[in-house]
């Protein structure tokens, strides 16, 4: 006697799962240049890797003599998985089945998901595509009752938010409680073209009577709607791929960075490019001019490990840059102001996406690296309007409130409250400043006329006077008179700031290895 009759049932059982919802709909899901929930899972995964965990839950159909006769699979698929060798819980939400909608299949699965993740303190990536979760108005006639809205196993998201790296993929249209579970990450992808987020979808919103009218065609009203050119440049999402395969890269790329967990350390990788690297081209990066601009991306690239720069975030925010990348192997969290956008004037959007970064830097361990070339916070009757004090106030909390090592280089301007949210002024200031520092409580040439007025009223030359006051005031602000006073710990050959942070990762490191 042995059990090879259920045996064969499971291994029948798991076919059908394997079928997802049919022939016609998962060719459907490929028209529509998409792949499959299982296509999706072997490739975000390590080859092999993927152990499926309840692949035969769904729901069964019996003839009369109660013979399983046909299976529709829960839409929605977990399992322990390997990224970059390192254990995850990887999940996918299958749109052959009804569109993905969790009422179609068994809630627990997704619930289980998230309690895994938490509770073997393991990454999670969310591959979402569909409602993933909700009901429909079907659905309603069938159950009898309508029901007070609740999302079971929320608490489980929120407890993955403060314990461990969750990624979101947003590969489909995404709406409800599938846009809720891409926002309720900490790093999140759409796919141009591919994937879409709302609240409700077109139908539902012209349903309602709300201002959005959108056109016939359904795919058209879809990107207007919920397109990832709104969601990656108003800070919904962080990022937009053009593929799926590119959208998995980068999560890998993005965990690469992570530990598995809140109390774990990032991981150092094989160092490969020279600590003592000096760019000569550092030297003229920045201009004498001082409304000229330069590239900040360019100074990140030669001053981090080569290759290693991962910028999150680049399409909103964008007057600051936000990235992960490592100095001699360690892994690094950096911000850089981006002079090329608004001339480097934190808006209340940047304030929002400085906020964020600071506190997933903090909240896995990451030192900080600070780039400034900060003028101060945006100015004028729109900024007003947007509220970017509060925001920006916000973001120097979450500095003021990080306690990882961070270093700051000033580049050049560093003015008024936004200026010194380079770093915790309260604590030892791990900080170097190059010859171009420009710095203080408010630009100069804004105030100057004002400041001077009744002596350029009295001079019979005003124009020459302006620009003796100016010649004067130029020595005054020369960033050697700061550093006399110590004001500024050190002036720095810009060529030497690599092997300068270099110096300061194996500290930071240090220490925060001596927390264990």
């Amino acid at each position: 006697m042995t059990w090879a009759k259920e045996l064969e049932e499971l291994r029948a059982r798991e076919a059908l799962a394997e079928q997802m919802g049919g022939e016609e709909k998962v060719s459907r899901q490929h028209g529509r240049g998409k792949m499959d929930a299982r296509a999706r899972l072997a490739a975000l995964c390590d080859e092999g890797s993927f152990r499926e965990i309840g692949k035969i839950a769904g729901k069964g159909s019996y003839d009369e003599d109660g013979n399983l006769t046909g299976v529709l699979p829960a839409p929605f698929l977990f399992g322990k998985a390997t990224i970059n060798g390192r254990p995850v819980v990887a999940t996918a939400d299958d749109f052959t089945i009804r569109g993905g909608a969790a009422d179609a299949g068994i809630s627990r699965k997704m619930v289980q998901a998230e309690k895994m993740a938490h509770e073997m303190r393991l990454p999670i990536i969310r591959m979402i595509d569909g409602t993933g979760g909700g009901g429909s108005v079907k659905t309603l006639e069938m159950i009898g009752a309508t029901y007070i809205p609740a999302v079971p196993g929320w608490s489980d998201v929120v407890k993955n938010l403060d314990s461990v790296p969750v990624v979101a993929l947003a590969l489909g249209p995404t709406a409800g409680l599938g846009a809720a579970r891409t926002v309720a990450s900490h790093y999140s992808v759409m796919v141009k073209g591919l994937s879409q987020i709302f609240a409700a979808g077109p139908a539902v919103v012209d349903g309602l009577g709300a201002s959005y009218k959108g056109p016939d065609d359904h795919q058209r009203a879809k990107e207007e709607l919920g397109g990832s050119d709104i969601h990656t440049r108003n800070g919904v999402v962080d990022d937009e791929v053009g593929s799926e395969t590119e959208a998995f890269a980068r999560a890998r790329h993005f965990l690469s960075f992570m530990p598995e967990y809140v109390g774990q350390h990032a991981r150092r990788t094989t160092p490969h490019d020279d600590p003592n690297r000096r760019e000569e081209a550092l030297l003229s990066l920045v201009p004498r001019e001082e409304k000229q601009v330069y590239s900040m991306r360019r100074c990140l690239d030669y001053v981090f490990d080569t290759g290693t720069v991962f910028e999150i975030g680049r399409m909103w925010g964008r007057t600051a840059i936000t990235a992960l990348a490592r100095l001699d192997g360690w892994p690094m969290a950096v911000l850089a102001s981006d002079p090329s956008y608004l001339g480097g004037s934190w808006d209340a959007k940047t304030s929002e996406k400085v906020e964020r970064f600071v506190k997933l830097a903090d909240q896995f361990r990451l030192p900080i690296v600070h780039l400034v070339d900060n003028p101060g916070f945006m100015i004028g009757r729109e900024a007003e309007i947007a509220g970017t004090i509060r925001y920006g106030v916000q973001a120097m909390n979450a500095v003021y409130r990080a306690t990882v090592p961070l270093a700051s280089i000033v580049l050049r301007r560093a003015y008024g409250i936004a200026g010194s949210a380079m770093s915790n002024a309260e604590r030892y200031q791990y900080r170097y400043c190059w010859p171009s520092g420009d710095w203080g409580s408010l630009p100069i040439a804004g105030g100057l006329e004002v400041a001077y007025k009744s002596e350029l009223e009295s001079s019979d030359d005003p124009t020459a006077t302006l620009a003796e006051i100016k010649a004067r005031l130029d020595k005054v602000t020369s960033p050697f008179r700061s550093a006399e006073r110590f004001n500024v710990e050190d002036i720095i050959d810009p060529r030497d700031t690599r092997p300068l942070l270099c110096e300061f990762a194996e500290l930071a490191w240090r220490k925060l290895e001596s927390e264990a």
